[in-house]
């Protein structure tokens, strides 16, 4: 997973996101997750979808783990929002890192805790999560049997497995580079039946799916039309993929558009 990490690696990030929130508002004391919102919620549709996700289910007080928590801004909306009681992990240090920087400039260090861990070996005991929540982490592991197991096993019985992910259609081949992958070796794509053959066969209990990949296209159109008229954004993805930004987005946008790649969420059950 070493590659992965550095796949992810940008050194000083926190000071980095930092100074630009000094730019957009000098006033950091008054910062709220509104201002970070651009940057902190690493996967397609950003924070738009992942309060859908939020809301697809009764999560009220509910102690949820977010695997591939990247800087941390589902755990802080979650725990905001819906009252949980959130931990991120992440491989990348930085990541973990910024997230806690993060959450510390917004006051919300109490209410939020990050590590770094391995998504194949989670630090938990057994039955420990009401909920479990990941977006667009899949794609870098290999090993999906285990990834999911892990996940199964620290949720408790009756909890729920909460999931938004990119996955490749049937026939669907892949341009380099994408925002998880520079080549073929960091990328491990399945199909969404691949993935519930996986859960079916950990005893998971779907409750629901959603196919998100309109709403992923909209959201692209919508994003480039913005960087074409004013360039990039000061607090935006672009802070996270740096001069790459564009190759990387325009090839996820364009295999969205040919049906070579899709975009589901849904939510399992453990039974």
């Amino acid at each position: 997973m070493k590659t992965i990490e550095s796949h992810y690696h940008q050194e000083g990030l926190f000071e980095d996101i930092l100074q630009r929130l000094k730019e957009v508002e000098p006033d950091t004391a008054n910062l709220t997750r509104e201002h970070v919102a651009g940057v902190d919620e690493f996967h397609v549709r950003g924070a738009a979808v992942s309060k859908e996700l939020a809301d697809s289910i009764n999560l009220k007080n509910a102690r949820v783990l977010d695997v591939g928590c990247g800087l941390g801004g589902p755990c802080r909306m979650l725990a905001e929002e819906h009252h949980c009681i959130t931990t991120g992990v992440d491989i990348s240090r930085e990541f973990i890192r910024t997230a806690s920087g993060l959450s510390k400039l917004l006051g919300m260090e109490k209410q939020t805790t990050f590590m770094q861990a391995d998504a194949l070996g989670l630090p938990f005991e057994d039955n420990t999560f009401d909920a479990v929540w990941t977006q667009h982490v899949q794609m870098n592991i290999s090993d999906k049997k285990k990834f999911y197991s892990e996940i199964r096993r620290v949720l408790k019985t009756g909890g729920f497995f909460l999931y938004y992910d990119i996955f490749k259609s049937e026939n669907g081949s892949v341009t380099f580079p994408v925002p998880w992958a520079e080549t073929i070796e960091q990328s491990f794509l399945v199909t969404p039946d691949d993935m519930g053959e996986v859960l079916d066969s950990l005893d998971m209990k779907v409750i629901e799916k959603k196919d998100q990949t309109i709403a992923g296209i909209d959201f692209f159109d919508m994003v480039l039309k913005k960087m074409k008229e004013q360039g990039p954004p000061k607090i935006g993805l672009n802070v996270l993929m740096g001069e790459s930004t564009k190759p990387k987005l325009m090839n996820l946008y364009n295999h969205l558009q040919h049906g070579d790649l899709v975009l589901q969420s849904g939510v399992y059950q453990k039974v």
